[in-house]
């Protein structure tokens, strides 16, 4: 009887150490496949957004970048003009930098009938000014043809550093004058819809020329 009952006891201490290791083994073989699935559908996930974002680079939001700082000029303690440089970024499509004529009436504002196809908008926290006045200088090598193309550089200054009749300068477009401690908006909107947007904080004390952080 003793015997029988050792084997008994040691036959059921077999069977439940396979029935461990058998569940054990299924969990990590579920585990692996759960794993891999996770794994395979972030990968797909992750190259669709780049096939969405390198097919067609006119299309993306990044076809157009900052090619140096923001200047603004200044006049007793007001911004007139803010200065940048743009150019596309590689595998970029031109971008047509016609620029628009100055309105009439100096408003700081593009003129109503003007062909510019690039819109640069201005934004702070008291208001927002659609369709700036701005002109462009060709830089380096670039041709003499308003396309912005590869390895071309374009200053483009939005209003006037003077309030002659060249459009204007930004204090005619600004309900509000953009002076000291101010954070402000810049967005630059192409003939494809893409979207470069520079934001700038002026400081404490507005000099003449001011390389804005």
């Amino acid at each position: 009887m003793r015997r029988l009952a050792r084997w008994s006891v040691n036959k059921q201490w077999g069977i439940t150490g396979l029935e461990t290791a058998i569940v054990l083994i299924a969990f990590v073989v579920i585990t692996g496949i759960f794993t891999y699935s996770a794994l395979s559908a972030g990968l797909f996930s992750t190259q669709k957004s780049q096939a969405a974002l390198y097919s067609s680079p006119g299309e993306t939001l990044i076809s157009l970048e900052l090619s140096g700082g923001v200047i603004a000029t200044a006049n007793d303690g007001t911004i007139q003009q803010i200065s940048f440089v743009v150019a596309t970024v590689p595998g970029g499509e031109p971008i047509d930098f016609t620029a628009p004529a100055g309105n009439a009436t100096n408003n700081g504002l593009a003129a109503g009938n003007s062909t510019n196809l690039v819109i640069i908008n201005y934004h702070d926290e008291d208001q927002t000014v659609y369709d700036l006045y701005w002109t462009v200088e060709k830089l380096g090598n670039a041709d003499d043809d308003d396309l912005l193309e590869t390895d071309e550089r374009f200053k483009i200054s939005v209003g006037s550093d003077t309030a002659g009749s060249d459009g204007g300068n930004l204090i005619n477009a600004l309900a509000n004058d953009l002076t000291a401690d101010k954070t402000f908006t810049l967005e630059v909107l192409t003939p494809a819809g893409t979207l470069l947007v520079i934001e700038r904080t002026t400081p404490a004390y507005i000099d003449t020329e001011m390389n804005l952080r």
